[in-house]
């Protein structure tokens, strides 16, 4: 994702209180996003067809709650100070960790390169929302060091080159504070029983062909070197297809 400073800039049709977008009025779309994801979530049409909780469940094999539910509690029942969500998400993730955000009145960013996508989650949020959200690309974010008490990435690393994923955790483990927490969230290889490590995997490489790194490779080989003695607690979901990692600073 092609990096963008962020600049305070209303997006055209938001109303007066309601979240926000800042960063530039045009970012250069990434050419990984325009090649190969296009039909997700770059084309225009493509909110109006997977902007739809039963296919974002269905996508992840009726797993959806499931995983949003573990993310947001591996962050905390309630989440007070600042809160970082790297790359919008289709279905009820953020609204859901609005709420507890709220609840320890906080505030959250929420960035991504796209800004159909930053449009979209707009109208799922409250008025009032605690939210800011900001154009920018995920490896090259234009946010303070140390910054933020929790940084969330939900199903974003498979979609990207190993190049830009390398970035993405380094800008992600950059602006979290001492003592805070990265919650990772995203696919990874089935254990040897389950059916969808043989049938799935070709549906995969077809259609989101980065998506099998992480069946190759464990996360921790591209992130940035942590302070010693620093412990990755790893959890799977699903026979093996997906997990949650939490990564502290």
């Amino acid at each position: 994702m092609e990096s963008a400073v962020a600049t305070q800039a209303v997006s055209g049709g938001a109303q007066a209180g309601m979240p926000h977008r800042e960063g530039p009025s045009a970012t250069a779309i990434p050419s990984y996003l325009d090649v190969h994801y296009w039909w997700a979530y770059v084309h225009p049409n493509a909110v109006k067809v997977f902007e739809r909780q039963w296919l974002a469940n269905l996508i992840l094999w009726g797993n959806y709650a499931r995983l949003r539910d573990a993310a947001l509690d591996l962050l905390g029942a309630v989440l007070p100070g600042r809160t970082l969500q790297v790359a919008c998400a289709y279905g009820d993730l953020t609204p859901h960790l609005v709420e507890r955000v709220s609840a320890g009145d906080g505030t959250v960013d929420i960035v991504d390169v796209l800004p159909v996508q930053l449009d979209n989650l707009r109208r799922k949020l409250a008025a009032d929302a605690p939210v800011r959200l900001v154009e920018t690309d995920s490896s090259a974010l234009p946010l303070p060091d140390a910054s933020y008490d929790r940084v969330l990435l939900f199903f974003l690393l498979h979609e990207q080159p190993e190049s830009w994923r390398r970035r993405t955790l380094a800008e992600a483990v950059r602006v979290l504070k001492p003592g805070g927490r990265l919650v990772i969230v995203d696919y990874a290889k089935p254990h040897w029983w389950n059916p969808l490590r043989y049938g799935f995997a070709p549906v995969l490489a077809a259609l989101e062909p980065f998506a099998l790194d992480l069946w190759r490779e464990d996360v921790s080989g591209w992130m940035p070197a942590l302070p010693p003695g620093q412990k990755i607690e790893r959890r799977t979901y699903f026979g093996g297809l997906y997990q949650a990692l939490v990564i502290g600073r």
